[in-house]
């Protein structure tokens, strides 16, 4: 796969996983002070590490690599997590999770994972 198909691919998954398919109730309950009824039941952090194991389920599928998955889910979990404590804008958590598939390209194609 060269660069410019593995970066799309990557992209494509992104947005498929942080706009269509995250449902109101994960991009809600995700955050740590929702404070919902439903984030009673089921904790802040299982919603965002279902919505973080997506992500990275997603770069592994495109990549192959697992290593680059669990980076993703990480990366995701706390890129998240920061823009839910107000630490910046969707604008800036946006880039940032586009910095990363970046990175995972360079990985990739450096054969380092």
């Amino acid at each position: 796969m060269d660069i410019v198909a593995l970066l799309f691919a990557l992209l494509v998954a992104h947005a498929l996983f942080d706009f269509p398919l995250q449902g109101d109730a994960t991009a809600i309950n995700k955050n740590p002070d929702a404070n919902t009824s439903l984030q009673k039941a089921v904790p802040w952090y299982y919603w965002m590490a279902s919505h973080a194991l997506l992500h990275g389920g997603g770069v592994a599928l495109v990549t192959g690599s697992v290593v680059l998955g669990m980076l993703e889910t990480v990366c995701h979990f706390l890129i998240d997590l920061g823009k839910c404590k107000n630490l910046y804008t969707i604008h800036l958590d946006q880039a940032l999770h586009l910095l990363c598939k970046v990175i995972w390209v360079a990985l990739f194609l450096s054969k380092m994972i």
